[in-house]
Formats: C-alpha cells, sequence, structure tokens
C-alpha cells in the first residue's frame, strides 16, 4: 500500500526545499524527490515536448527546462496542457517508490512541491518549509536573476505560503539563516524519532 508512511516535504519557490531536503537526509530520513523524477519524465518525453511546443525547447534528447518555464508561467493554457500530460506519469513513479518506502514501515519524505496545489496525493502528514513572502522574493530574485514582476509571477503561481503553513502538520522555519535551519531540521527529525520505534532493518 502506497504512502501509508509517507510524509510529504513540501513549500514554496526559493523557501529552501531542496536544502531542508538535504539536511533530513544526513539526518537519516528517506526522501522520494518528485523533482528529479518529474525532470527525468520529462527527458524521457522529449518528443512530445518538440511536437508540441517546439523544437527550439531541446537540446538533443534533453528538454531546454528554463527556456520551457518562462513559456509555461506566461501562458496558462501551455502550462495546463503540460501538466495534464505530465502529473499522472510522474505520480504513477512516486506511487511505485512509495509502495517500496512503505515495505520498511518507518516514516519517509516525499519531496511534492505542489502536494497542496494538486491534491494528487492521499498524503496525511506534511511538513512545510516556511519562509515570509518578502525573504521568498528576494532570494528568488537573487537565485534565479528574473526581475521583481517575472518572480512575483512565478511565486503567485502556487498557493499562499502562509496557507501552506496552516495546513503543514509540522514546520520548518527558514525564515534566518543556516544554522538556524539546521537546528529546525534536527528538531523535526527528533520529533519523527520520538513518534514512531526505530525502523526494522
Amino acid at each position: 500500500m502506497a504512502y501509508e508512511y509517507a510524509i510529504a516535504l513540501t513549500g514554496g519557490i526559493a523557501t529552501g526545499k531542496s536544502t531542508v531536503a538535504s539536511l533530513l537526509g544526513l539526518n537519516g530520513l528517506r526522501i522520494i524527490d518528485a523533482d528529479t523524477i518529474s525532470h527525468r519524465i520529462l527527458d524521457e518525453n522529449s518528443a512530445w515536448i518538440g511536437e508540441y511546443f517546439g523544437k527550439e525547447f531541446l537540446h538533443g534528447s534533453k528538454v531546454k527546462r528554463p527556456e520551457l518555464g518562462k513559456k509555461i508561467f506566461s501562458d496558462s493554457e501551455a502550462k495546463r496542457e503540460l501538466e495534464a500530460f505530465l502529473h499522472p506519469k510522474i505520480r504513477i513513479a512516486i506511487e511505485e517508490q512509495s509502495e517500496k518506502q512503505d515495505r520498511l514501515k518507518y516514516p519517509y519524505l516525499i519531496d511534492i512541491p505542489l502536494f497542496f496545489e494538486t491534491g494528487s496525493y492521499p498524503i496525511k502528514h506534511s511538513v512545510v518549509v516556511y519562509t515570509p513572502k518578502t525573504i521568498q522574493l528576494e532570494r528568488f530574485m537573487k537565485r534565479n536573476g528574473f526581475s521583481e514582476e517575472e518572480s512575483l509571477r512565478r511565486i503567485e503561481s502556487q498557493m499562499d505560503i502562509e496557507e501552506k503553513k496552516k495546513r503543514a502538520t509540522w514546520v520548518i522555519d527558514n525564515s534566518s539563516n543556516l544554522k538556524h535551519l539546521q537546528k529546525e531540521c534536527e528538531h523535526f527529525v527528533e520529533t519523527i524519532k520520538a513518534l514512531y520505534p526505530a525502523p526494522k532493518v
């Protein structure tokens, strides 16, 4: 049975979810990364991308993700078409990995950026990586070099981070520095260890 021991790891654009996933992995938690899966499936279906969006979005058999990202974030119909094509394939791949993890009968994380937005995964518990929207915008602009207008468009394409925080089972605060974030992650791991017995090896 898939998702029985799953915890959804989510957040917003530039809230630091990838950093948190790495820190939690270093602290011994197992993680399924939906982004890695989606990138693989995107490349596996590059022929479809070329046919639907145009060959200019391909580099050989690989998809030019930054260029495709600009296209879909400025064209809601293209975004819907891409998601309708990709998301079912991504869900099947995640479910297969989830079933393998559930056999260990111990909590693991599934890193799902749009967990609340899509409502596609029957996962009971979630942990949200939180940072206030002002810091989120600042970090995204600095990281990606986008204009404030483009950055806001991308951030606002997702559910507001404050709403995600309200819906979360647990929150990992990333509004300060790396040392603070490390403590937050360690605290979360200790919380999970206290709630569940040691995993069966």
